[in-house]
């Protein structure tokens, strides 16, 4: 089994809740999200983030806005949908649940 690939599973599976966490203080570029992300050591290529927010934006839990740029194209903004803010509070009880859950079966004696 190779330890590189489930360490990449593990934060797969929570990078949609991190993206949700770094859009809670207001909208973002996508390479504010990156930096974000890459800072926490949560290091993700623009070819896994731009499809996961559209899936996101799709599901109702982001929306965009684009603004023009003196430097290139225009950019999008992405920031959370009501939805999104709901459903960022539900993952939020839910990791509180796992992280206590794991901590149990992992460290049995504290």
């Amino acid at each position: 089994m190779n330890i590189d690939n489930t360490k990449a599973q593990m934060r797969k599976g929570v990078l949609e809740y991190c993206i949700l966490a770094i859009l809670k203080d207001g909208e973002a570029y996508t390479s504010d999200l990156l930096l974000a992300l890459k800072q926490a050591k949560m290091i993700v290529v623009e070819g896994t983030i731009y499809p996961l927010l559209t899936r996101l934006k799709n599901s109702g839990l982001l929306e965009y806005r684009w603004e023009e740029s003196t430097s290139g194209p225009p950019r999008k903004y992405y920031q959370l949908t009501p939805n999104g803010v709901a459903f960022l509070n539900e993952l939020n009880e839910t990791w509180l649940e796992l992280n206590q859950a794991v901590s149990t079966l992992t460290n049995p004696n504290k």
